[in-house]
């Protein structure tokens, strides 16, 4: 029911009541007889502003007067009405169009500096890199002259790179190599077959997860970290290698880099951290082998053993002396402080290139993968081939000798890893992975307890029983390498996805 004005008889816009009638009227109305009279307009009873009371109501709709309710007049309003809207609708089209215009120029000055951005941190990295390859490199012996027998090799932009003349194995070196071997072979004997009690069992590593990654280690723009190893004596000391062309040492308590060496002309594929000095060794196809000292982040020698891409790298027990192969079909045996090639010796019978190499944990054998998928054992006191193991097919593309000295486990491309007993020369196990599984890195821990393989994903088996305790596909790219902890108690791995990772419980 609606509220008329006893005044007007129409509907009020702020009604309000008077107690004296009990009449609604308009406020403006009665205010302005009260205003006048001094009396109530219904009865005449005396009335004043203040006795009014005020009605609340929702605001009311005003019927149109009586001109507006014929059809010329409905049509004229609607008229009014739609002209109203399509001016609104006009005005609202001519603020997107400019919106739009200011959004467009924006992106295109975004899209512009992004351009400018990128190629400065291109011009950048580029610089940096030259900067690191002119530096004066402190300490470098002067390339010894090639022997006429051996042609020269040609480095990376074809100028002639020259290869350090072999200076032979002399008596002393032969008795160092055989007194550290007795040592060795002793102390394991002492160890015997009892386990490390601070190792990780087999029911707590299958408890492991990723714990920490660490991408920014190497450049993005040459996306790939290619190799990986621990500092024997402190495995959260870690080295890596990359496609990028640079050697980089993290520290995995502080998670922070402690030094980027820049140097090779090509990527990294090959590195070792030394177990008792502040040196790390690597190698590239650039041919060459480089040790770098930590602490000064400069490069101290150059090793220059081969004529082709080094494919292999692995350090002797003495922790004097360095095991490379080479596409160039030969294995070399350097001198890490002078950088002198010992000898040099190939299988002139198989003319293949080497892949990989490794030392027995003994030092006086060690084994070499081909590309015609054939495992050599090599004697290093007479340079002789003292044992082959054929079986895989495809290039052998990792070897790992156990800690104990009696197994040797070889992966190839031909997504199979293989365990050979050193004692009966012989394969007592294969284990077949996932069909185009690449093996990229094999590695058993310190106790020779566990196996670890890096490739398409990681794994890691128990020896003797060679069951699969653990699986990891956390990286988004191939898996590069992979290396335990000290007693297993973290399991690390790098990934063609730029990323180190760790995992523990």
């Amino acid at each position: 029911m609606s509220l008329v004005c006893a005044i007007s008889n129409e509907v009020p816009e702020h009604p309000c009541v008077s107690p004296v009638s009990n009449q609604v009227f308009e406020r403006r109305l009665i205010e302005k007889y009260i205003a006048e009279n001094g009396a109530d307009p219904i009865n005449g009873q005396p009335l004043s502003e203040e006795q009014l009371i005020d009605i609340k109501v929702s605001h009311p709709i005003r019927p149109k007067p009586p001109s507006a309710t014929s059809i010329p007049a409905i049509l004229k309003s609607l008229q009014d009405e739609w002209d109203a809207v399509m001016l609104h609708s006009f005005t609202l089209r001519q603020q997107l169009q400019t919106t739009r215009q200011e959004l467009s120029h924006a992106l295109y000055q975004h899209d512009a500096a992004c351009r400018v951005i990128a190629r400065l941190t291109k011009e950048v990295t580029a610089a940096r890199e030259a900067l690191a390859t002119l530096k004066p490199q402190a300490g470098l012996v002067a390339p010894q002259a090639v022997p006429a027998s051996q042609p020269a090799a040609v480095g990376a932009g074809g100028e002639p790179m020259e290869v350090s003349e072999q200076v032979g194995m002399t008596p002393e070196i032969i008795q160092k190599l055989q007194d550290k071997a007795t040592v060795l072979t002793t102390e394991r004997k002492k160890r015997g077959k009892t386990v490390p009690e601070e190792l990780v069992r087999a029911e707590d590593l299958s408890k492991y997860r990723q714990v920490a990654s660490h991408a920014g280690l190497h450049s993005a723009s040459v996306p790939g970290i290619l190799a990986l190893d621990l500092c024997p004596s402190d495995t959260n000391k870690v080295l890596t290698g990359g496609a990028d062309k640079n050697v980089v040492v993290f520290d995995r308590r502080d998670e922070q880099i402690v030094a980027t060496l820049k140097g090779h002309t090509k990527k990294v594929t090959s590195v070792i951290y030394h177990p008792s000095q502040s040196v790390v060794f690597s190698a590239s196809p650039d041919s060459t082998i480089r040790v770098w000292s930590i602490s000064a982040g400069n490069c101290v020698q150059v090793v220059r053993a081969h004529e082709a891409g080094v494919t292999g790298l692995s350090l002797h027990a003495t922790g004097d002396y360095l095991l490379s192969s080479s596409e160039d079909q030969y294995w070399a045996f350097s001198d890490v402080q002078t950088g002198r090639v010992l000898t040099k010796v190939t299988d002139e019978t198989a003319g293949c290139a080497l892949t990989c190499a490794q030392f027995h944990p003994d030092g006086l054998i060690f084994g070499t993968g081909t590309a015609d998928s054939q495992i050599k054992i090599w004697d290093l006191k007479e340079r002789t081939n003292v044992a082959n193991f054929p079986g895989h097919s495809g290039p052998v593309t990792a070897i790992a000798f156990s800690e104990n000295g009696y197994y040797l486990a070889t992966g190839a491309q031909d997504s199979s890893l293989k365990l050979w007993d050193l004692r009966k020369l012989k394969n007592f196990k294969t284990i077949t992975l996932d069909n185009n599984y690449e093996v990229k890195s094999l590695v058993f821990d310190q106790s020779g307890t566990y196996l670890a393989v890096g490739g398409s994903d990681i794994r890691v088996y128990i020896c003797k029983q060679w069951s699969e305790v653990l699986n990891f596909t956390d990286h988004t790219g191939l898996v590069t390498g992979v290396a335990f902890g000290e007693h297993a108690q973290f399991l690390s791995s790098t990934g063609m996805d730029r990323s180190l990772k760790f995992y523990s419980l």
